[in-house]
């Protein structure tokens, strides 16, 4: 068992809310917290901290608080904040939907969740508003933040000038958001995270993530992933940064917006990486202000880092987490660029570690001085760590041991001086463009085509080497069947993230004795296919 190398800290005992914004001054009040990338719109300290007031006396007077979930389907615009924090300000647990999932995904997270209130944006409002009606959720409890006939608007929420609820509960149990992630296998869960949990990981992460208040922060990873929600959203205001908001990633939009707004810290997942590093576009555009780009969501190259920090002129560093430790884990100090790129640096304060060697189940010690030790699956301990999962006490049994080890999934190594690298995965999800794609949600999904008897899915490597889901297909007799038809049928039923990419027809997909598909047989085939 390793500790982290830094000293402990004392995580103060409160909620988010007050955490973030209550030790504001006059001077800080005044500051711009949110941007709008698009419009240019800003937004102070002191008017999200009104609004998000307002929006909590809102709620509270529809008698929403401690006990009520209230979903959040919405992109990155400024007004997720003053929602999100107006949720948990009024006392009720925020769960937030990835913007991409289809009806039927939405639908399956309201009901998990328990969800009686939902927010979205009138571009969103047609596959909410389909979800909903499954629930029962009348347009009344449907809130369009942009407004739409016959549903309550951002503007009509604060227009009624409720004052903020008094509530009162224990920030150590009191669940503050519950995202969704499908764990090491199967489908998604919802991920109990209190308002301790996110208070000790952004208190974890100062000491690494060199914001500083003058920073201007590109967001364009999506808030309503864990990682977006801390690093982004909620590290920049304990910061006291501005946050430039931008609703989903278009390369020419990305780079326009770093140059215009002189954006100093951009938080991206690799893929964006390989735009920076090769794309022509780049050199068209004044990248000069921007100090640290920080990768995450996803393993990042170190000869991929090394190209965009070269490119750029910037120091570029990685972390790692996952939605079950809040996210924060490990991170590579903004300040030691002797590190390599693509290790995920050090633990973060008050995280314990142990490497544990899968076949054996005996902990993996680090070397005394000098080189690097055995790979073995990374087990974390620390207050960042969830509750479990949602609902699920078998699957939180599966990830969080009697001990509090949450057991990650990932083969690491780690040197004598705590440095750790993630060198492989033992769990089965697939992280394409740094969303989680669950294997099992897509073969549900494959099974369901009458000409298709059997199917497994892989996470692949493309030519960007990034993951990308590749079903092995086996046809019923007789049945005609192409790979455009198989990627046509998931496509219609999963949001764009999940697609199947590449498909291969085989003769019978290898199982267990207990039936549980050998996906490792699946990866030896691809490659040998390969090699």
């Amino acid at each position: 068992m390793a500790r982290s190398t830094y000293p402990d800290l004392t995580v103060p005992d409160t909620s988010i809310y007050d955490y973030l914004f209550g030790g504001l001054t006059d001077a800080e009040l005044d500051r711009v917290a949110l941007i709008d990338g698009t419009s240019g719109a800003e937004t102070t300290y002191r008017q999200l901290v009104g609004q998000i007031g307002l929006l909590a006396g809102a709620l509270a007077a529809r008698g929403v608080g401690v006990g009520d979930v209230v979903a959040l389907l919405c992109p990155n615009v400024p007004a997720f904040a003053t929602v999100f924090h107006g949720i948990l300000r009024s006392g009720a647990t925020a769960t937030t939907i990835n913007s991409l999932y289809t009806p039927d995904e939405i639908a399956n997270q309201l009901t998990d969740a328990g969800a009686t209130w939902f927010f979205t944006v009138s571009p969103l409002l047609p596959g909410a508003k389909a979800a909903a009606a499954r629930l029962g959720i009348a347009d009344d409890h449907l809130v369009v933040l942009d407004g739409a006939e016959g549903h309550p608007s951002l503007r009509d929420l604060l227009g009624e000038g409720h004052p903020a609820p008094e509530v009162s509960f224990d920030p150590a149990t009191h669940l503050a958001v519950l995202p969704y992630s499908s764990g090491t296998t199967g489908r998604p869960k919802g991920v109990m995270l209190t308002h301790a949990n996110l208070v000790a990981n952004i208190e974890q992460a100062r000491g690494s993530i060199g914001l500083v208040p003058d920073d201007r922060v590109l967001a364009v990873l999506p808030f309503f992933h864990i990682y977006g929600m801390t690093a982004l959203l909620n590290y920049a205001l304990k910061l006291r940064a501005a946050l430039v908001t931008m609703p989903r990633f278009d390369l020419v939009e990305f780079l326009r917006i770093i140059s215009e707004h002189r954006a100093t810290w951009v938080f991206i997942a690799p893929p964006i990486a390989v735009a920076l590093a090769k794309h022509p576009l780049v050199d068209q555009h004044d990248l000069s202000s921007v100090r640290v780009v920080f990768s995450g969501a996803a393993p990042l190259d170190g000869a991929l880092a090394e190209l965009v920090a070269s490119r750029i002129g910037c120091t570029v560093a990685q972390g790692y987490g996952m939605t079950e430790t809040s996210p924060v884990t490990h991170v590579i100090p903004t300040d030691r660029d002797d590190l390599d790129r693509s290790s995920i640096g050090f633990l973060v304060p008050n995280t314990e570690a142990r490497l544990v060697d899968v076949e054996t189940g005996v902990d993996v010690e680090p070397p005394a001085d000098g080189g690097t030790s055995e790979p073995g699956e990374l087990w974390i301990r620390g207050p960042q760590v969830m509750q479990g999962y949602l609902g699920n006490a078998a699957a939180t049994a599966e990830m969080l041991d009697d001990e509090g080890w949450l057991h990650t999934g990932d083969i690491a190594t780690v040197t004598a001086d705590g440095v750790y690298r993630i060198v492989d995965r033992l769990k089965e999800l697939i992280k394409y463009k740094g969303y989680q794609v669950a294997p099992a949600v897509l073969e549900a999904v494959l099974l369901g085509h009458p000409s298709i008897a059997d199917a497994a899915v892989i996470g692949v490597l493309d030519a960007d080497g990034q993951e990308v889901p590749k079903a092995f297909v086996v046809v019923q007799p007789g049945a005609d069947l192409d790979a455009d038809t198989v990627i046509a049928h998931v496509t219609a039923h999963v949001a764009p993230h999940e697609k199947v990419r590449v498909v291969e027809f085989i003769e019978l997909i290898p199982k267990s004795s207990a039936g549980k598909i050998l996906r490792k047989d699946l990866r030896a085939r691809e490659q040998a296919a390969s090699a």
